[in-house]
Formats: C-alpha cells, structure tokens, sequence
C-alpha cells in the first residue's frame, strides 16, 4: 500500500503483514494478518509516530521516502518498546544518527536492554507537549497498555490520538484504512475483541484508566498501531473497549460457551445431548472442541459469555489434557466469576471432576452442577444430558 494522508501533512506510512504464523509467537493470524501502523507528521520538524516488525524494514521506509526524505526525520516517537511497533530501530538510527527518541522513562531503560540504545533519547513527561511547527504533540502515559513503558500521543490541531495498542484489532488492511472505508465492519470488530482478549484483557483495570483520563480530550480520529483507524465514529471502539474492559470484574453477557474434548466420542455424543437442552432454552450458545481450536479463538467467547459448560473425559485419573491446557489458559488471561458445570465419560475410575475442580478455583467459577457416566452413554443417560443443559440453561438466564 501506498502512504495515506490522515489530515493536512500527516500521513499512515504502515505495512500489513500477511504471512506471520504467529502474533507474539503464540496467537494464530494467518488467515487474518495484522497490520503495523505507522504515521508520519511532514511539519518544520519531522516526526515519525510508531515503526514497524524488523522483517517489514524495507518496505517502511519505502513509504517513509516517498512522503519525506528518510534523512531528514527529526523524531521517532516511541510509544510502546514491543518488537513489532520498534524493530526498524537499530536501522533506523544507522540510517538517521542524529534522530531523537522520544518515550517515557521506562523506555529509555528499554531502550538500553532491548536494542543497546543509550544516546539521542529523550524522556517525555505525561502531558508534555512538542512543537513541530504546525502540529503540536502532546504526550499521555497510559502504563501498562499493554506494557508499563506505554503512552499514547495526541495531536492537538488535528485532535488525532495515536493510541498505540489501545483500540486495536488483528486484521490486515484491506486497502482501505479507515471505519467508513471498511466493507466488512463485522470481521474488524470481531477481530478486535480477539486481539482484546489475547493481548489487553489482563490489563482492563489501566485500559478503564486510560479511558477515563481521555474522556475530557477533543478527539476526531483513532490512529491505533493494529488495525483500523477510527476517523467516521472513534466513540464507537472505545465504548467496546471499555465494555469489554468491564466485563473483567462486572456482569456479562447471557450466553454459554460450551468447551468439549472427547477421547473416543462417548463424551462427545454427550455433549450433542448437553446442547439440545441448552437450546431448547433458547440461551446463546457457543461449541469449541478443545482439541481442534486453538485457545486464542475459545477466549473470547469465554471472556464475554456468563456461564461455561466443560465437557471432557478422565484421561489416567485426571481431566483431559487438552481440556486443562485450556483452562489454564483461562487462569493466566484471569477470565473469573462465570458459573460452570462440567460432564464427562471415564473407563474404570474417575479423576477428572476433582481435578476440574483444583483448576477452576483460582478462576472463582462457581461449579453449579456436575455429571460422569461410564463408557458409552446409554439413552437414559442422554435424556438426562438433555435435562442437564437445561437446567444450566436456565440458570444462565436468570442469573
């Protein structure tokens, strides 16, 4: 893609990413991508908001250049020190020796640990402002969104909010960049409660703060480092922001996720049962097997639903391994305060509910009711599956 203006002399100069296996090494966007956004303000002094993934370094400054000469770039403003928004930097400063860095005070420590950088770095005070000739820069430490070197920046004369990690989404670009250009708004939201849940949510409490710290400032355009840039409705990702930040410790949506695993398919022919009589109570309801789906799509629908259904077997006197890799994983993202029940198939003894039981504590899920058969589940035990989901199904409904 070639470089966009934004407004009057500033520009995205971003790259999408369309074959990285991995955001982070752990979250799967091939089929999604993501974006690396990047912006450039063209004033008396030149300034660039963000960078790029190391591997993306030779196309960044093929769009740097093609707005201004790469030489002449006075500012980087480093808002987050994670490798994929400052990778280009030991290139950048080969290139552009006498360039300032500009970041708060635990980035110039990352600076030093990260890329050895030392010199030409200028601490930032939240709510210090930067003249550029036409454009003023104002700077807004929002720690730990979603590390504690963070801030965003805010262009004042634009009313234009830089806001690094905050309000952004998986998704490559599609050739447009901005909300009212998206012909697929559905596939940019969803991608952003993913990219939520995977990378912020665990930060929700400094996400609220940061909201709430902003909601004085006059802001026109949402220029995150991922994904869209929010010029039509900004309120709009930042009102599913902070929803999705309450729902941390606030209520939830009526909804069940239903997680299964199933060794043999006993438990599996179980869960069909477990769904009929969720359905039948007309509850939203979402089915993930374990072990075909990976995590990063289950969170989710975990972190915005109100009642979760595990459905997994005893594997050698313990749950399902993939079941309690997934639950873990709940732990480490702190997805607490749900209600749950659990039903599943063991061969000669039991386990798994006990051990369901230890993982689920620190999660504070409150275990409303339970259910094991042996073996293949007769069809008394798949009307009583029925039953089971419905009574879980009207408990999420008037909870």
């Amino acid at each position: 893609m070639l470089p966009i203006k934004i407004k009057p002399n500033i520009y995205w100069i971003g790259v999408n990413d369309r074959t990285t296996d991995l955001f982070e090494g752990l979250w799967p966007i091939i089929q999604e991508g993501v974006s690396y956004n990047a912006y450039l303000i063209n004033d008396e002094k030149k300034a660039l908001v963000d960078l790029a993934k190391a591997f993306k370094t030779d196309e960044f400054f093929d769009q740097v250049d093609q707005v201004a000469d790469v030489s002449q770039i006075d500012y980087v403003v480093i808002n987050h020190m994670e490798p994929d928004h400052s990778g280009i930097l030991r290139t950048l400063r080969r290139m552009v020796p006498q360039v300032t860095l500009l970041g708060t005070e635990k980035t110039r420590a990352m600076l030093e640990s990260f890329y050895g950088i030392t010199e030409g770095v200028q601490v930032v005070q939240d709510g210090e402002t930067l003249s550029l000739g036409q454009h003023t820069l104002k700077f807004v430490h929002t720690p730990f969104v979603h590390w504690p070197e963070t801030m965003m920046t805010y262009e004042v004369s634009e009313r234009i909010l830089f806001s690094c990690d905050g309000f952004g989404s998986y998704g490559a670009l599609r050739g447009g960049i901005f909300d009212d250009e998206c012909t697929d708004p559905e596939f940019y939201e969803r991608e952003a409660l993913r990219y939520y849940v995977n990378i912020v949510a665990v930060f929700s409490k400094p996400v609220l703060k940061a909201i709430t710290k902003l909601a004085d400032v006059p802001v026109s355009i949402i220029a995150p480092s991922h994904g869209l840039i929010w010029r039509e409705n900004p309120q709009h990702i930042v009102d599913l922001y902070r929803q999705w930040a309450e729902y941390a410790t606030g209520p939830t949506e009526v909804g069940i996720t239903l997680l299964y695993g199933s060794m043999y398919g006993n438990t599996e022919k179980m869960m069909n049962a477990v769904a009929q009589g969720i359905s039948q109570e007309g509850v939203p309801l979402t089915i993930f097997d374990v072990t075909h789906t990976h995590i990063s799509y289950i969170l989710p629908s975990l972190w915005t639903q109100r009642g979760v259904m595990v459905g997994a077997p005893t594997y050698e006197g313990s749950l399902f391994p993939p079941m309690t890799q997934a639950l873990e994983m709940a732990t480490t993202k702190r997805i607490r305060n749900k209600k749950a029940a659990r039903f599943g198939s063991y061969g000669w003894s039991g386990g798994a509910q006990r051990h369901f039981e230890r993982l689920i504590e620190p999660l504070k899920w409150e275990l409303t009711d339970s259910y094991e058969f042996v073996g293949c589940p007769t069809e008394e035990d798949l009307r009583h599956g029925e039953e089971f989901g419905v009574r879980f199904a009207r408990l999420i409904k008037s909870d």
